[in-house]
């Protein structure tokens, strides 16, 4: 897997005097361990995590976004996805309260990763899609989703799939091993074949192991994973 130092990061990234906060956007496919990490640098004083809006997702107004979604993805893939951009550029725009800021997947992984696979998989329609990049394209260029680093965490489909199944997550009930494959494929395409432009650099971590062999993983490579920062500094 791809693999930085400190010292190469450091010449990536804009990690100067005068840069004070990072965004950090966790990436990968559903099952592989975002949430572990997140939890893990959770309790530092200098980082803030932003994890996926679930709650949001699950109750627009009393509208259930994400079980819609899984029931009847042709029908509510578009309606899905517009709701999805917003609450993620929402996420980006938050002013940072902390020197790092972790986000549970970005902007971008809503438009190369799923929107994409709607696409392909024909979920919406060639006009939605349209409508879909082109607001996409709208909110990156006004520079609302900009990101410092990028953690891709690569776990196999087939151990996706597994840990989905144990966690048991109502919505999640019906997804198909073939989604994570598509996903999975997806997510490469945008991270390590680079189909798709990458708005940062990408650190990728193999995501296979059990709990115990990743948490010792982000402890030895705390400092490149947080963009080299190892105290709260002000704002």
């Amino acid at each position: 897997m791809k693999s930085f130092n400190l010292e190469d990061l450091k010449a990536q990234l804009p990690i100067t005097s005068s840069k004070k906060a990072f965004t950090i956007a966790v990436e990968g496919n559903i099952g592989c361990g975002k949430t572990t990490l997140l939890q893990h640098f959770e309790e530092l004083s200098y980082t803030e995590v932003l994890c996926e809006p679930l709650d949001k997702w699950r109750d627009l107004k009393g509208h259930n976004a994400l079980s819609k979604l899984y029931e009847d993805s042709e029908r509510w893939s578009f309606s899905f996805n517009m709701y999805a951009m917003l609450t993620r550029i929402q996420q980006h725009m938050k002013q940072h309260t902390c020197p790092v800021k972790l986000l549970e997947r970005s902007l971008y992984s809503t438009r190369y990763c799923f929107v994409q696979n709607n696409y392909l998989d024909k979920t919406i329609t060639p006009f939605e899609y349209a409508v879909l990049t082109q607001w996409f394209d709208y909110l990156v260029k006004s520079n609302r989703a900009n990101v410092d680093l990028i953690v891709y965490l690569r776990a196999d489909p087939e151990t996706c799939y597994e840990r989905l199944k144990r966690r048991s997550r109502e919505e999640e009930s019906t997804v198909p091993i073939s989604f994570l494959k598509s996903l999975h494929k997806l997510h490469d395409d945008w991270l390590i074949d680079h189909k798709y432009p990458c708005p940062a650099p990408v650190i990728v971590l193999d995501a296979n192991y059990d709990l115990d062999k990743m948490k010792e993983t982000y402890d030895m490579r705390r400092e490149e994973i947080l963009c080299g920062v190892t105290s709260c500094t002000s704002l």
